[in-house]
């Protein structure tokens, strides 16, 4: 659902041509709700799509048609699927030796590869819900992390092995997993305990390194972060804030110092921040240089300055549902080539939107594709 369309979606944005094979009834996040609402149009665009019954022997054939003209070949099925479909790297390798693989996996090859992977699942059992929620309460992480960057991976991958193509003329498989990304995620927490011997705590319990380095609720109940993470910040942070006598306490001068005071310092900056405003408190902050961030909701983020002034969202014309055709703001790639972001080619695909176009560039007449999609074989 996300993680092989990311990795799709980063080439895509990049200039690939990506066809997306779906079900001739769609896929299935075309018609999710709630916390899903927002997959397809976020994930598909600059693709085509193309909708083919890969069940049917017709369909299988049209799909392997397709993959012998492409370059990348990217799957997000659980072991096993792909092969029998004559869809695996080792059957489409054979008539497409210069094929890169990218296959999305929720392990990688060995004892766990059976089991049936999701972003939730994969968080609980290697550390990142234990570190995100309090003691004794696993949280997962507020976003699809694993399945995004399980995506960004697997690109990665692609990458990297069109580039040994390039030297070596052959093309190989190349393979990403939710578990593994997951552990590389915590790999700076199995790192701690490593060099201290000490477990890591999880992070709303962790041992801060820093003094000043937390969220405040101030006037209005509105909440803020604050940080100094330097003794020079904290000097600069008390003359802004005007704390001379908490900048002149010998205890409090440097950063040890002042974590060994942490629970009585964090309790006298937050009773004297609680009548001053959020803005008021982000303003003194912004003109210091030091570090804050109001706390904000991710609609919110759809008036930031920043985004808007940069060119950070795109306009998008949703495909499904009630507001079919409806233009929306969505975030683009995170990068910069030649100082330009990577904009919107095509819109999220209507369901088949380019089955005709991609058939006929396969060499199926206008009346074969006809039968086709008469017969539900395509869509």
């Amino acid at each position: 659902m996300v993680m092989g369309p990311t990795c799709g979606m980063v080439l895509a944005d990049m200039g690939a041509e990506v066809i997306k094979v779906e079900p001739v009834a769609g896929e299935g996040t075309r018609r999710l709700l709630g916390a899903g609402a927002g997959f397809f149009p976020m994930f598909n665009r600059n693709k085509k799509s193309i909708g083919i019954d890969i069940h049917s022997p017709e369909g299988a054939e049209l799909a392997r048609k397709l993959c012998a003209t492409a370059d990348v070949v990217c799957e997000n099925f659980k072991p096993g699927t792909m092969q029998k479909y004559g869809l695996d790297y080792e059957t489409i390798a054979r008539t497409n030796p210069k094929v890169i693989y990218a296959s999305h996996k929720g392990f990688l090859p060995g004892p766990y590869d059976h089991r049936t992977a999701l972003d939730e699942v994969v968080q609980m059992m290697a550390g990142l819900a234990y570190m995100t929620g309090r003691p004794g309460d696993p949280l997962r992480a507020g976003t699809s992390v694993n399945d995004i960057m399980g995506g960004l991976f697997g690109a990665i991958g692609v990458l990297g092995a069109l580039i040994q193509r390039g030297i070596t003329g052959k093309g190989m498989e190349v393979q990403s997993a939710l578990y593994e990304n997951n552990v590389f995620l915590v790999g700076q927490h199995m790192l701690q305990y490593a060099v201290t011997g000490k477990p890591a705590n999880p992070m709303p319990a962790r041992d801060n390194p820093w003094a000043v380095y937390d969220v405040f609720t101030v006037k209005d109940g509105e909440q803020i972060f604050l940080a100094a993470v330097s003794d020079a910040q904290w000097r600069t942070f008390c003359d802004t804030m005007g704390f001379a006598d908490l900048k002149d306490e010998p205890e409090l001068a440097t950063n040890n110092l002042r974590v060994v005071q942490r629970p009585r310092l964090i309790k006298t900056i937050a009773e004297r921040l609680a009548h001053r405003s959020a803005a008021e408190l982000a303003s003194l902050m912004e003109k210091a240089g030091l570090p804050f961030a109001p706390i904000r909701k991710p609609e919110d983020l759809y008036d930031d300055e920043h985004l808007l002034a940069t060119g950070g969202l795109a306009d998008v014309k949703l495909p499904d549902g009630p507001r079919a055709g409806d233009s929306v703001k969505t975030t683009l790639f995170p990068i910069t080539l030649a100082g330009q972001r990577l904009g919107i080619r095509l819109h999220p695909p209507r369901l088949g939107e380019h089955s005709a176009e991609l058939l006929q560039g396969i060499g199926l007449a206008e009346a074969d594709i006809e039968q086709l999609r008469a017969r539900a074989v395509i869509a």
